[in-house]
């Protein structure tokens, strides 16, 4: 009674679920609205360095932590293998397509070589996924950065693909329509058409059955095995899924840096994402973002305030973990915890003064 009972629950959910993916939660927030006409506009009040190395760059990391908050947060999976996936997905770009190593490249043009990585990183996520969803807890975590160590020192020490620790430089950008895509304008539209596509793609989801079935896993795995799913399958193809999103914001970086090369996958960098995540929020799609942002604005500025308070700038990464513990102390949700906490403090005291002027 009770299985056809919680059977018939999921079946009402999984219906609110389709009607919910219909109406996004942005569509009456004024300030999301605000938020995306800045984005648009950006190129006509920013300069080149802050368009591209504080914004498209903020958008890319934030692509990337997006993955990693979609598995845990709606999966209840940590991933440290995110960044690994993207800088595979890098490392095919340089591949397949053309650069300045052509011993190793191919020379594919872009359009063939980009969905060839694409498909081979996520590829490569989901078979990494299927190793991880076999272990839980602190054991998902242990073996997906050694997935993602191992993958750093194959690359380091790999010449024939990789080009050992040198890396492939000089990769090849997209031109098309008489268009130089990697141009500080028509890239950073590029980046910000594929982080707005990935965070709507991961609400979405979440409002489908496949999400809602997902969120279910993650709270209660016996209880929907018993009901008829497939614990497994659901969480591996929650790993593909966010092994592809991975994977974009791996093509967007080489596309970024016109090189890829092991630094760009060590394991520092692999726990940086999960940083980002947490500061952001590891609840919401748009925390990923916010910590990225946090993080560039970090890591750009730091240098410089230590110096001016006669410092040595290469302690950099201390703001950075200093910042990153004040904000989990305060909050275990993030900026996005904080937000909403100091909403709720503003709620109240409004409601407060409206009675007493309703007593007065």
């Amino acid at each position: 009674m009770s299985l056809a009972h919680d059977a018939r629950l999921a079946v009402g959910r999984a219906t609110e679920a389709q009607r919910a993916a219909r109406t996004w939660p942005e569509i009456n927030n004024p300030a999301a609205w605000a938020v995306a006409a800045i984005l648009v506009i950006m190129p006509l009040i920013a300069s080149s360095f802050f368009l591209i190395e504080i914004f498209a760059t903020t958008l890319i990391l934030g692509t990337m932590a997006l993955s990693l908050m979609f598995l845990a947060g709606y999966g209840g999976m940590v991933s440290l293998m995110q960044l690994t996936i993207a800088g595979f997905s890098a490392y095919m770009v340089a591949v397949f397509g053309v650069s300045g190593n052509a011993n190793i490249s191919l020379g594919w043009p872009w359009w063939l070589a980009v969905p060839m990585a694409l498909a081979l990183a996520t590829a490569f996520g989901t078979l990494g996924g299927a190793l991880a969803v076999r272990t839980e807890g602190i054991y998902t975590i242990m073996i997906t950065l050694a997935i993602g160590a191992a993958f750093y020192y194959f690359t380091n020490q790999n010449w024939a693909i990789f080009n050992g620790h040198t890396g492939i430089n000089n990769v090849a950008t997209p031109r098309f329509w008489g268009v130089n895509w990697r141009a500080d304008i028509p890239f950073y539209y590029i980046v910000l058409a594929v982080a707005a596509f990935c965070y709507f793609a991961v609400q979405y989801v979440a409002r489908a059955p496949f999400g809602l079935a997902l969120q279910g896993v993650r709270d209660n795995p016996r209880r929907m095995a018993a009901l008829g799913f497939n614990v497994n399958a659901h969480r591996i193809a929650a790993y593909a899924f966010a092994s592809f999103i991975a994977a974009l914001a791996g093509v967007l970086q080489v596309w970024n840096y016109r090189q890829i090369s092991p630094g760009s996958v060590s394991v520092g960098a692999c726990i940086d994402v999960l940083i980002i995540a947490v500061v952001g929020g590891i609840t919401r799609p748009i925390g990923p973002f916010i910590g990225a942002l946090t993080f560039v604005l970090l890591r750009t500025f730091a240098l410089d305030f230590l110096v001016r308070l006669g410092l040595d700038g290469n302690r950099f990464r201390l703001l950075i973990g200093l910042g990153f513990l004040a904000i989990v102390f305060w909050s275990s949700d993030g900026v996005i915890g904080l937000w909403q906490r100091w909403r709720q403090h503003q709620r109240r005291e409004v409601s407060r003064s409206g009675r007493g002027r309703g007593h007065g």
